[in-house]
């Protein structure tokens, strides 16, 4: 159980914006599966809490900045704009989630080994139960200074593998498909 109050659980969509995953490994199979959890999670009654980034080479505004047409925001919907890693930092994120009731986030979205992997982190840090959507986020691949490549496809199996046999104090961690994703038994989902 999540050391923190709340009940209830709620879907983060992390960076799925067009200059993010223009390249990134299994774009179109990714962002499908990102689609499937949206529509699960809405369809359940569980929000979506959708988290755009900004920098130097992502300018808000611009359209490599904008969400890919295969996701958009609905309106009222609840949008984060961040400018670092973490979804968490800088952010009005973890007061949102209090407001909610969340105590369980649904995590998907881009970059795996960067934004995804900071803010599952932080999401355990601060005391919440986390489940990774082992089929929804993606990257690119990854040279390193030696000249050596790490495949995207290895980031996100690493990931996951993490994820799944990672263990915080009373929190839970796991990693589910798209499709296998319950968020039908969050408390308080209508």
């Amino acid at each position: 159980m999540a050391t923190r109050s709340g009940s209830k659980c709620a879907l983060l969509v992390v960076d799925v914006q067009v200059g993010v995953v223009a390249t990134a490994w299994e774009r179109d199979r990714i962002v499908g599966n990102v689609v499937l959890a949206v529509r699960r999670a809405l369809e359940a009654g569980v929000p979506v809490v959708w988290v755009q980034h900004e920098d130097e080479e992502l300018k808000h505004g611009t359209p490599p900045w904008q969400w890919v047409p295969e996701l958009q925001p609905l309106v009222g919907q609840t949008r984060i704009n961040k400018k670092y890693n973490s979804a968490f930092e800088g952010t009005e994120l973890l007061s949102l989630l209090e407001r909610l009731d969340v105590s369980r986030i649904f995590l998907a979205g881009a970059l795996t080994n960067w934004c995804i992997r900071a803010t599952a982190h932080a999401a355990l840090e601060r005391g919440f139960d986390l489940t990774l959507v082992g089929d929804a986020h993606t990257t690119t691949d990854m040279e390193l200074e030696s000249g050596r490549m790490i495949e995207a496809c290895t980031i996100v199996e690493e990931l996951n593998t993490a994820m799944h046999w990672l263990s915080y104090l009373d929190r839970t961690n796991s990693v589910v498909t798209a499709a296998e994703a319950d968020f039908g038994a969050c408390a308080g989902a209508s």
